[in-house]
């Protein structure tokens, strides 16, 4: 493996040294992680503790490095973290996250994840809340397998967690500047310090402008501008020698560009009018609002696919010192509106068009007592937490009226849980974790249905679902020596059930789904802490898990729907190295494999049922297939790393580093279609005065021009193969001062 790393770095370095090469960096990058992770608080006894120390999977990426590595939105992690991806769907502003395979793929807006992320230990229930700018972070915690016995949420694949910047006691400011192709730019910059005795204050705030990429085929108009801006404000304050408040609050708006979709094969619109060749170049997409999407969704004609959003999140965190226990209160509001108009089929014809309309209000209270008591380490909790999501989404698709159509909900949501988690130190060397975990929670989805606008509005029906659960964790740690420990435990994770709301006649909800993960692994700093290399393997045995499906109504015919498959199971493991083979050079390494199958799942075949009913309806005659034995849809593998010099020169100081990721395809054994896999390769070159406060940076991503594609889509049957492609190479500047 030495010998593989050495080759590879040789070849990494000599792309490193291009011109569109840089990064902001005043040490090398294990130095930088070293320091990062000995504050890292994601363990189970919830204390500060050296992520060598904690005997569970878990990925840190540091501030620096998240723009070092190009990770602008917190979907952009997946190219950092073994065996996660995060995918926004059909091009939307709606990611599903997947870690180790668990995750599901869908676009509206009312369901849990299977992954929580978190910012500063608040809860973001509802992913559409996570793609504001990323921005004056201090680092990025990724946890693999279920969480549920620290965190405010249950939730079967893991947890985000997004710290950011504190104030800090001294004065200081500082700003970042970046320019890069397609005229996209963004500032970022902050102030912080003593406000008064007692008193500390930070604001930060940032806006990122520009970069259309795409344009359209028939017009030549560009798509693809980015238009966000945010700002937060945090405040900490002493309040007696034993009590400590933070607060918080964070206002972002987005009002960038949709992603344009490219055409994979000919099209034909409906009425025959012309046939679309397929897009060669993958630039190259289509759009037109129609008078009624205009209408509906307050947009002037003309306008582009985009979005159209904010939200206001506030929390306060109060530590206190009881004497025999440390309290800590979270108490979070959060309040998000959507608006969002996709134009899926790429034309100006209106035929697979949406538009999402979203109100979301979360209110949670988290408290938690905890304390060391010789070799015991003990937490409770108990988390409580309203929410209520109105809204729904407009379709315009494929027929000879290409009528408006309309499903509107209403959702509440009303969960609690009651947590503990221990650690007990049987020797100097043996540790025993154990936790549980209590949640009920109660669903309730409230809609008409979906309905044409010309058509009268039907009764409306309340669905309901709940969940009552007791999960948790055992696990052990054994330190084989000072810089190496071996552990192994056995975790229950659930994730909530809910409703398949863009059909509103197929609202009956889909169930809970259970993990019971096992999982083995090492941590080791070898060779006086220059080889870093941490290693783990799992086994997920799957209950209900919740996958995009079909049922058929018997006066509607065929609906997506989410559904639950009885049994599967995932098995795989993870490899992450750090080294530093000589001063400066700094190299790592990250490799995920898993695979999946489902061990028992009878699914409905929708040509089969097609076929045997009437082509109006009824259909009363349904047809299944067994599918067991079928692999999951995700990438086997993928790869990653970076290699990175620093050194001083002529009273400079110079860094370069490239890094990179290989993801394999995924198969749709169901279609018998396959997502190529890809390879991407990004690089940094920058330099800065050893005696002053600012440094420049090139920068570029995706250097090989590489194309690549999120998803592919075939809506309303193959008429339509759709693809949402990403972004080629872009190059730029980048300028950091602090004062």
């Amino acid at each position: 493996m030495k010998r593989l790393l050495l080759g590879a770095s040789s070849a990494i370095l000599a792309l490193a040294a291009l011109p569109a090469a840089a990064q902001t960096a005043s040490e090398p990058q294990a130095t930088q992680s070293a320091a990062a992770l000995d504050d890292v608080v994601v363990t189970a006894q919830r204390r500060a503790q050296n992520s060598q120390d904690v005997g569970i999977a878990l990925s840190v990426i540091g501030g620096e490095e998240l723009d070092e590595k190009g990770v602008n939105v917190v979907n952009d992690i997946e190219n950092v973290v073994p065996n996660l991806e995060v995918d926004s769907q059909f091009g939307s502003g709606q990611p599903s996250f997947r870690i180790r395979g668990i995750g599901t793929r869908e676009y509206s807006s009312n369901n849990s994840s299977t992954v929580g992320v978190y910012v500063d230990e608040v809860a973001h229930p509802y992913t559409i809340t996570t793609q504001g700018a990323m921005f004056d972070i201090a680092r990025m915690e990724v946890l693999r397998g279920p969480q549920g016995t620290l965190y405010g949420r249950n939730t079967t694949g893991g947890a985000v967690n997004i710290i950011t910047n504190a104030p800090t006691a001294d004065l200081r400011s500082g700003f970042t500047a970046e320019y890069g192709s397609y005229d996209r730019y963004k500032v970022e910059g902050y102030v912080s310090g003593q406000i008064t005795e007692g008193l500390l204050g930070r604001l930060a705030a940032v806006t990122e402008q520009g970069g259309a990429w795409q344009y359209h085929r028939d017009t030549g108009e560009r798509l693809g501008d980015r238009d966000k801006t945010a700002i937060r404000g945090r405040l900490t304050w002493d309040a007696t020698p034993d009590v400590t408040v933070d607060l918080a609050a964070t206002y972002a708006m987005d009002k960038s560009d949709g992603l344009g979709f490219r055409l994979r094969a000919p099209y034909t619109v409906n009425d025959g009018s012309i046939t679309y060749p397929t897009d060669t170049a993958w630039r190259i997409t289509g759009w037109q609002l129609s008078p009624e999407m205009a209408a509906v969704s307050g947009r002037a004609l003309g306008s582009k696919p985009g979005r159209d959003n904010d939200g206001l999140d506030l929390a306060a965190r109060i530590e206190a010192d009881l004497g025999w226990a440390t309290l800590n209160s979270v108490t979070a509001y959060q309040t998000f509106s959507r608006s969002e108009y996709n134009d899926w089929d790429g034309t100006r014809f209106n035929e697979s068009d949406v538009y999402f309309y979203n109100d979301l209000d979360v209110l949670s209270q988290e408290l938690r007592l905890s304390n060391e008591i010789g070799r015991l380490n003990w937490m409770v909790g108990a988390h409580y937490a309203d929410e209520s999501l109105d809204g729904g989404f407009y379709t315009q698709f494929r027929g000879a009226n290409r009528e408006l159509i309309n499903t509107p909900y209403d959702q509440s949501v009303q969960a609690m849980g009651i947590f503990t988690h221990n650690s007990f130190a049987v020797t100097d060397r043996l540790n025993i974790i154990a936790g549980l975990r209590w949640e009920q929670e109660d669903r309730s989805l409230t809609t008409s249905g979906t309905r044409r606008l010309n058509v009268p509005v039907g009764p409306e029906v309340t669905y309901e679902t709940d969940l009552s659960e007791v999960t948790g964790r055992f696990g052990v740690e054994y330190a084989l020596a000072d810089d190496a420990m071996l552990y192994a435990s056995v975790a229950r994770g659930v994730k909530s059930g809910g409703f398949t709301t863009y059909n509103g006649t197929s609202a009956t909800p889909f169930k809970p789904e259970i993990v019971i993960a096992y999982e083995t692994g090492f941590k080791s700093d070898l060779f006086d802490n220059t080889l870093r290399l941490n290693g783990s393997v799992f086994f997920y045995d799957y209950e209900n898990q919740q996958i995009q499906g079909l049922e058929y109504d018997r006066e509607s015919g065929r609906l997506g729907k989410i559904t639950n498959v009885p049994k599967s199971e995932i098995y795989g493991g993870e490899i992450e190295l750090s080294w530093m083979p000589i001063e400066g050079l700094t190299i790592s390494q990250n490799f995920g494999y898993k695979e999946g199958e489902y061990t028992e799942y009878f699914a409905i075949d929708g040509a089969a049922t097609d076929a045997a009913n009437p082509v109006d309806g009824p259909w009363d005659v349904i047809i299944t297939n067994d599918r067991s034995g079928e692999p999951l849809q995700f990438p086997k593998y993928n790869y990653g790393g970076s290699v990175a010099y620093d050194w001083g020169m002529a009273g400079f100081d110079w860094r370069a580093e490239t890094n990179y990721m290989q993801r394999d395809a995924i198969y749709n054994a169901a279609s018998s279609s396959v997502l190529p896999g890809y390879w991407l390769w990004n690089a940094n070159f920058s330099m800065g005065p050893q005696d002053a406060n600012w440094r420049v940076t090139l920068w570029g991503r995706n250097l090989f021009n590489t194309y690549y594609e999120e998803t592919r889509n075939g809506f309303n049957g193959s008429a339509r193969p759709t693809a949402s492609p990403n972004q080629g190479r872009t190059v730029g500047l980048r300028l950091s001062m602090d004062f």
